[in-house]
């Protein structure tokens, strides 16, 4: 384990830093709406730039990590993060802002998918769902940044200078991550790197995107995660503020509640599938749980504040089965196609995150950012995830060993 901590140590450091950028728009989307001027569709579009970004490169990333390896490929994206956050802190209308998350999103390309392919060559495929919790568990001390310190930020030095500094932090990170993460433990030896023909590079993804029971899969990831994030990183900050009108620190408050559930949700979903024996329970227990709470959201009009936040702080537990699905997902590919495979199944993740905060941007726009619009809102999200429920319900289970 000594020698593994290392490398944990920075896939955390690199995916904090990926969740902070792509939940920094919730406790401050006020403020950016007064400085910028948004419509409610126009920070819909902000948060799901980010994402979009990120969907678009995941078929070159994946290409990248078998060819070049994680090391060096999250290393120089890391840079174009940087670049990002430099446009954000001196955004002056939605354009910028926009375009400035979609070059982040491309920056934060490989963070979270580097920690599934080194994890996998780090850790036995028994373990790799609990090591992989651990990591993505820890990440979410950036979206605990998001929240209320990011509001403290924004109220003492203002949000722009908190981007600033967020982007000298991604440098040394990434500087960080090139000096001391290597791709394959010491003893076992890389195979030869040859350059693919383009032939080859078409049949590899042909191969990944044909895989056996990879379509179940792809069609819960595409709602799960996002669907959580789409409440905690983009719309649960304008919600408190529309409807119970919180302010930067107390809307930063119930965020940062929030993020502390999906941490100990991330770890608790980590060792269960050895525990059921079954990847699909979890899954879909997870699911079935989270659809009730967006329900009681959506059906109950302006519930008490305190009740909210429970329905909200155990909705972001709850919905906190990614992981397995990641793990999964990755089983299915061996490990000359890790990157391309593991890419492809984030794909999913991706393109959900694209469209749902974009889609409640509209629909919180149209029925006037009230009450009203935010319970519609939720009842969309809690069909998305029934949706992506009735077709993974036909995947093959995956089952790990108790080791």
């Amino acid at each position: 384990m000594a020698s593994k901590l290392p490398l944990l140590l920075l896939l955390i450091a690199i995916t904090c830093l990926s969740q902070f950028y792509r939940v920094s728009n919730s406790v401050i989307a006020p403020e950016l709406t007064r400085d910028l001027g948004l419509t409610a569709r126009q920070l819909g579009w902000a948060g799901s730039a980010f994402f979009f970004a990120l969907f678009a490169v995941q078929v070159p990333v994946g290409m990248w990590f078998d060819r070049y390896g994680a090391r060096r490929t999250v290393a120089a994206l890391s840079v174009l993060a940087m670049l990002g956050s430099l446009w954000i802190a001196t955004a002056s209308d939605a354009a910028d802002l926009i375009a400035g998350r979609a070059v982040v999103g491309v920056g934060c390309a490989a963070s979270f998918m580097s920690a599934v392919f080194l994890c996998s060559r780090w850790f036995a495929p028994a373990k790799l769902a609990t090591a992989m919790s651990w990591v993505f568990a820890a990440s979410n001390i950036g979206t605990l940044a998001a929240a209320t310190p990011l509001a403290w930020i924004a109220a003492t030095v203002g949000w722009r200078n908190g981007f600033l500094g967020l982007a000298a932090v991604t440098v040394l990170v990434a500087v960080a991550f090139y000096i001391v993460v290597r791709d394959r433990p010491p003893d076992t030896p890389a195979p030869p790197v040859r350059r693919e023909s383009f032939g080859e590079i078409v049949r590899g993804l042909l191969e990944v995107w044909t895989t056996p029971g990879l379509v179940p899969v792809l069609a819960m990831h595409f709602f799960a995660y996002a669907t959580m994030l789409t409440v905690l990183g983009v719309w649960g900050g304008p919600y408190l503020y529309d409807v119970y009108k919180l302010d930067a620190v107390q809307r930063g408050n119930v965020l940062l509640a929030m993020g502390v559930a999906q941490i100990l949700g991330i770890l608790a979903y980590g060792p269960m599938d050895r525990l059921l024996r079954s990847r699909k329970k979890a899954v879909l227990g997870g699911a079935a749980i989270s659809v009730a709470l967006l329900a009681l959201l959506a059906i109950l009009p302006r519930p008490p504040l305190a009740f909210v936040v429970v329905l909200l702080t155990a909705f972001c537990f709850f919905c906190a089965f990614g992981t397995v699905i990641v793990a999964q997902g990755r089983a299915l590919f061996p490990d000359r196609l890790a990157g391309r495979g593991v890419t492809t199944v984030n794909m999913a993740q991706c393109l959900g995150l694209t469209v749902l905060p974009a889609l409640v941007g509209y629909l919180v726009e149209a029925f006037g950012n009230g009450d009203v619009a935010y319970r519609v809102a939720f009842g969309v999200l809690g069909i998305g995830l029934v949706l992506g429920a009735s077709v993974y319900v036909r995947s093959g289970d995956s089952v790990t060993a108790h080791a």
